[in-house]
């Protein structure tokens, strides 16, 4: 773990895997500690990873401010870790809720921003929703499964606003591509990670404004790499080409049978995708 101070004087710290270039890695969660991303199924035999626990998350230092949390206020600490690199331009990996984050700084910060990969990745910063529809056609496809009948009514409680308070327990399954012990592990570990208070400040009253986030993706010049898992609950295929729309020239790529955590799934598909996007060997 290295660390490096934000402009308000948080300490905050993030850890390097792998050789090579940097690649600038964003959690989700919203604030989420970022070992859940793990090396992103072995990304760094590609690029040297440098994974940014949020601050109030992981080793990070909570903030004197806790407003300080808001997902547009923390766009400081992305371009305070870039100084803190000594790049000019930075190339940036995000899941999920951190994709909001990535936003962000791109709208703020086009000149220092280079590739943008968005992996699985939340669309609030754009003010685009997913529809049931488009959640349907992803859990559809999972009927087979023996879980599938309690999570599939968990999830019909929770749209017709019925929820018990498992709903969000038994719904699970559908973030992952197998239902498998590691994945199990995964999602037990989750809990214990996340800033429950952080992360209801995070996405706060102010904290988007879609129509200059859609502007600046609009004219992006860097390449962007749009990554959605085929049966991902959380973004679905169909949520996350919406994106595309908005991005002339970035690619789209479903992950054949992943989730929310694409690189759990299937690590190689998934590091082969993401390493011929930033167009590297591996060392």
């Amino acid at each position: 773990m290295a660390t490096f101070a934000a402009s308000d004087g948080t300490t905050l710290a993030y850890r390097s895997i792998g050789a090579g270039d940097p690649l600038v890695c964003l959690p989700g969660g919203p604030m989420r500690d970022s070992a859940y991303l793990g090396d992103l199924g072995g990304l760094g035999a590609y690029r040297t990873l440098v994974v940014l626990d949020l601050r109030g998350t992981g080793r990070s230092a909570v903030p004197a401010d806790v407003s300080t949390y808001r997902c547009d206020r923390m766009v400081d600490d992305v371009e305070a870790l870039r100084r803190h690199l000594g790049l000019d331009r930075c190339d940036v990996l995000a899941h999920s809720a951190g994709a909001n984050l990535a936003l962000g700084y791109a709208t703020r910060h086009p000149e220092r921003i280079g590739r943008l990969a968005l992996i699985t990745p939340s669309t609030r910063a754009l003010g685009l929703e997913a529809t049931a529809t488009l959640r349907r056609e992803v859990t559809r496809a999972r009927a087979g499964e023996p879980w599938y009948p309690a999570a599939v009514a968990a999830l019909d409680s929770m749209v017709s606003g019925r929820a018990t308070p498992d709903a969000w327990q038994a719904i699970t399954p559908f973030f992952y591509g197998r239902w498998d012990a590691a994945a199990r592990a995964h999602q037990a570990a989750e809990p214990g990670q996340r800033n429950q208070d952080a992360a209801q400040v995070f996405g706060a009253e102010g904290a988007f404004d879609p129509p200059a986030t859609r502007a600046a993706l609009a004219v992006h010049r860097g390449p962007v790499l749009l990554l959605a898992g085929e049966a991902d609950l959380g973004a679905p295929p169909g949520l996350v080409a919406q994106i595309a729309e908005l991005a002339p020239g970035a690619e789209l790529a479903v992950q054949p049978g992943a989730g929310h955590y694409p690189w759990l799934d299937d690590a190689d598909k998934f590091t082969a995708t993401v390493s011929t996007f930033l167009r590297l060997q591996p060392r």
